[in-house]
């Protein structure tokens, strides 16, 4: 690489010292002499005895005056036509030509050598600044780039005596791991498979939300298999050129056949795999030519390749099915959000080799991380020692943990962010309010953290956490958690007498979560158990979603009404708890507003006294009531305030498992 770069700058550095060269002959074309004289002055000089000797050159005169003291020391130049008889000419004008008193005449012939490098030097002003032209042309179009060779494969072969990652690196996806360690196992000793008349799988696809570890698993597969491994994009197959991509996944298989056995691994493979047929106007044919090309080449003729096809993508649902067939992909290995083992595993992975204080405790900052992905805990691992560094630390501490998690799921501290005592007051109110429904209720998840301080966009937040991982979702948890919803607009209502524009996303998810009970989950007693609307995909324009209504105007009105009654209900419900322990409700908006942020042990102290059956100063024990039945509503219900920029978000954080809305 290095000499190929070395090769190009000197051939640069050597176009530019000709061209210099060819610039200044030009300009200068009787260097080391006199000025080029006319032909005239040569007539003259030559009738008044003051020239020895004439040489002629094709259409150049070199002239050697008598007076000069060294021979050709002081020579000139001049022109001629093509068709002067220089002889002639000064024979008419009286000059005598010839020794010993005349004019000596020499004619220089010309050979064709000659003439080619006098043509050339003509030239070379041309092919100077055009070689100059195509070198820049070649540097924006990239190294790799080469003229005529866009139908050549864009893969990079990763040696396979190269140390990389391994398996071991490799953490919270142990179902994957085995399915592909088994095809690991079948590169290097086939013979145990092929005794029992198994076949190695044609293609292996992963799928997986982002961050899962999809490429990672990949990388391990190459740094395991001992054989070479081919990795590209699937956006590389696609060019402006029509026909380029089917061009260049012939070539892939070709430098893979000529490698097998090996691996090719295609990362993002819904850039060429989409549904055919699928775009608007009757599809996409270069891309579709790409598909068709690569299906032939997983399952045409040729069966025993010995190539495994390992591919990649977060959308599986839009891809071909005849790209997801048995015969070309094999497998479907799906990698999940890890669980709380698994969590605990990756962040064991990636905290090794840095130094940690004894009190960091991975296990507990696994259970604090629901919902993460691979992918987010790495950057957790990797914020925590950023922090750690801007404040000269040795080791990375538990606080720095806890404030990286913050980070990622809540943005920065906005510290400059100024705000009115009155607003601080109020937001204090609003996070208390969902604080306290949320310790109340049996069904909610437990506090983890109340903060009152400024991150991103959020002027405060309250972070809920499930005691373990969440898969389903029941009734009650949805009931409740429409309660802690409303908590914060409740608060505020209940101790200001008035709402804020604060509420405004805990309105909008609550909504949400309603329809999502009554038209997707069919929890509405009202219109039974059945899903309402049917959602479609516009799968050549991405995750765009419409829903195709399978419903009339009655329904839709009686939807409306049973999401009004759900959220009423819940704005009731969270009324009267806050009412009911409003003493608590000020405590600890009060402590809030002093200390600006509150953990759940502490949120446990501050509210524990008698009213909860505890001693003064002990932890309380939330209480456990019975399902509660929905209160009888009244004609008259708050309505929600206007969505304008609020001054904070204060939407307790999702959970691991939460319903997609």
């Amino acid at each position: 690489m290095g000499n190929n770069r070395w090769l190009r700058n000197s051939f640069v550095y050597l176009l530019v010292i000709i061209g210099i060269i060819v610039i200044f002959y030009t300009l200068l074309p009787s260097f080391g002499g006199r000025n080029e004289e006319p032909l005239t002055t040569v007539i003259a000089m030559a009738k008044n005895g003051e020239i020895r000797e004439v040489v002629v050159d094709g259409r150049k005169l070199v002239v050697y005056p008598r007076a000069t003291g060294r021979a050709g020391a002081d020579r000139f130049t001049s022109r001629i036509g093509s068709d002067t008889d220089v002889i002639g000419l000064m024979l008419e004008s009286g000059v005598e030509v010839g020794p010993p008193g005349g004019v000596e005449v020499a004619f220089k012939g010309s050979s064709g050598l000659s003439s080619f490098f006098g043509l050339l030097l003509n030239f070379l002003p041309l092919i100077f600044f055009g070689g100059l032209i195509l070198f820049m042309m070649r540097q924006a179009q990239g190294s790799n780039n080469q003229t005529m060779s866009f139908g050549r494969s864009r893969a990079r072969m990763m040696p396979f005596n190269r140390p990389g990652v391994t398996f071991a690196d490799v953490a919270g996806v142990e179902e994957a791991k085995n399915e592909l360690e088994e095809v690991v196992e079948f590169l290097k000793y086939p013979e145990r498979f092929l005794s029992l008349g198994a076949r190695i799988p044609k293609g292996i696809l992963l799928v997986g939300q982002p961050g899962t570890g999809k490429t990672l698993l990949a990388r391990a597969v190459a740094g395991e298999a001992g054989v070479p491994f081919f990795h590209i994009s699937g956006s590389e197959f696609v060019e402006m050129f029509v026909g380029v991509g089917a061009a260049r996944v012939r070539d892939l298989f070709d430098q893979a056949k000529r490698n097998a056995p090996c691996i090719v691994f295609v990362d993002e493979i819904d850039a060429v795999g989409r549904h055919r047929g699928a775009g608007l106007g009757g599809g996409h044919d270069e891309r579709e030519q790409t598909l068709n090309q690569i299906l032939v080449e997983m399952d045409g003729f040729e069966t025993n390749t010995n190539i495994i096809v390992l591919a990649a993508t977060n959308r599986p649902d839009i891809l071909d099915p005849a790209l997801l067939r048995p015969g070309r992909f094999d497998r479907r290995v799906t990698l999940d959000l890890p669980d709380v083992v698994g969590r605990t595993a990756i962040l064991k992975v990636h905290a090794a080799g840095k130094p940690l204080a004894p009190e960091v405790a991975l296990e507990t900052l696994a259970k604090e991380t629901p919902g993460f992905s691979g992918a987010d805990l790495a950057n957790l691992i990797n914020e925590a020692a950023l922090l750690a560094a801007r404040f000269n630390k040795k080791a990375i501490f538990m606080e720095e943990f806890e404030e990286a998690v913050e980070r990622i799921i809540a943005g920065p501290e906005r510290k400059s962010r100024v705000i009115s005592p009155r607003e601080k007051e109020m937001t204090a109110y609003h996070e208390a309010g969902h604080a306290l429904s949320a310790w109340i209720l049996p069904h909610a998840d437990r506090v983890h953290k109340i903060s009152i301080v400024a991150r991103g966009a959020m002027g405060g937040h309250t972070s809920l956490l499930p005691d373990e991982d969440r898969y389903l979702w029941t009734k009650n948890q949805f009931l409740d958690m429409l309660v802690v919803t409303m908590g914060g607009r409740v608060a505020e209502q209940l101790i200001f007498d008035e709402v804020t524009t604060g509420a405004s996303n805990d309105l909008e998810r609550g909504t949400k979560i309603a329809l999502s009970m009554i038209k997707r989950y069919g929890m509405s007693e009202a219109l039974g158990p059945r899903t309402f609307g049917k959602r479609q995909e516009l799968v050549f324009l991405g995750r765009e979603l419409s829903e195709e209504r399978d419903y009339g105007d009655k329904v839709a009105e009686e939807i409306d009404e049973e999401v009004k009654e759900l959220i009423n209900m819940a704005y009731r419900r969270a009324e009267e708890i806050l009412v009911t322990h409003k003493p608590k409700l000020v405590r600890l908006a009060e402590y809030l507003i002093e200390h600006e942020t509150v953990s759940g042990d502490q949120l446990n102290k501050i509210i524990g006294d008698d009213d909860f059956g505890g001693e003064p100063g002990t932890p309380a024990v939330p209480p456990q009531p019975q399902p509660y039945s929905p209160p009888p509503l009244k004609p008259l219900v708050p309505q929600p305030a206007p969505t304008l920029s609020s001054q904070s978000d204060p939407t307790p954080a999702a959970t691991p498992g939460e319903p997609e809305m």
